[in-house]
């Protein structure tokens, strides 16, 4: 449970550092770089976080684990889950963050536990008892609560729309193909990222970005003066991976459904850490505020499982 709250909590600030690189001049200076922002940014984003896996990896002594994983059929699936999260869930997340702003671009991608729930209830028979639903209902009411909040300025609503929907199904199959993968002992959480985020990278760097022809302007963002651009996308990615860290050990600990209960909580810290660290209070009025406290209550409270802990209390 903590595990998650954590991740969820990493991730919001993710969120916003993330949407500082992108409203750098770079990445808004002609209309070439801001078709190509959310692209070269993910790119950039998982390249980075690649390389913060391999570095904590190294030091716990877990590379020669990930070469044995890639070799084992649970291990190739984590590959599949990477293509579906990084490429085209977290495609779609920066879309959303770049057409509707950071906080509501955490909120609208966070319907994502609706999704995955569904298909852990099918795939992993993963059971989620009718409080359970009704809570996480509520949670997804509070996501719509703030994701229309009149004072948040979006500058293109449909595509944000359109990349919420990918970040969402990309997230939630991810999530559960993670879930089952991870029941084999030799794919761990640690070994899980690292396939992940070395997936991710590479199939933007051999695939996405050639069909965008946005080498060129990958590169210029390396060789030419863009300031603290690509620090600030590196302080981003190490926000992701242990936040990634987290989320992949709640997964394995206590489930995808729960997991992504507790992880969805970003939506709401990115509206607290908005105001705490930017000072922006632009975001605050009744509505938010009161959804706010309803993503974190209810996001918390639906991961939960009361029976269980109840029957714990009792042994």
């Amino acid at each position: 449970m903590v595990a998650g709250i954590l991740a969820g909590v990493t991730w919001a600030l993710e969120t916003l550092i993330l949407g500082v690189a992108l409203a750098m001049s770079p990445f808004v200076s002609t209309e070439q770089a801001v078709i190509l922002a959310p692209f070269v940014s993910t790119f950039t984003h998982d390249a980075f976080s690649a390389i913060w896996a391999c570095i904590y990896n190294a030091i716990r002594g877990n590379l020669k684990g990930v070469v044995r994983a890639l070799k084992t059929k649970s291990g190739r699936f984590v590959i599949l889950a990477a293509v579906i999260g990084g490429p085209i869930g977290m495609t779609g997340y920066v879309l959303s963050i770049n057409n509707m702003g950071a906080s509501i671009g955490a909120v609208a991608s966070a319907i994502f536990p609706a999704i995955g729930a569904v298909l852990a209830y099918f795939f992993l028979k993963e059971k989620m008892q009718w409080y359970r639903w009704i809570l996480l209902i509520f949670t997804l009411l509070g996501v719509y609560g703030l994701s229309y909040s009149p004072e948040v300025n979006i500058s293109n609503f449909w595509l944000g729309f359109a990349g919420s929907l990918m970040c969402a199904f990309g997230w939630g199959i991810e999530a559960v193909i993670l879930a089952k993968s991870m029941q084999d002992p030799e794919v761990t959480n640690e070994i899980a990222l690292q396939i992940r985020q070395t997936t991710s990278a590479v199939v933007y760097a051999a695939v996405i970005i050639p069909i965008m022809k946005g080498w060129g302007f990958t590169v210029s963002l390396f060789t030419t003066g863009t300031g603290w651009l690509i620090p600030t996308i590196a302080l981003a990615a190490l926000f992701a991976t242990v936040s990634y860290l987290f989320y992949y050990k709640a997964i394995s600990q206590i489930g995808a459904s729960k997991a992504m209960a507790l992880n969805v909580t970003y939506a709401a810290w990115a509206i607290v850490f908005t105001v705490l660290i930017f000072r922006d209070t632009s975001v605050l009025n009744p509505v938010t505020i009161i959804c706010t406290v309803v993503v974190l209550a209810c996001g918390i409270l639906a991961a939960a499982d009361y029976k269980e802990l109840f029957n714990k209390q009792q042994i």
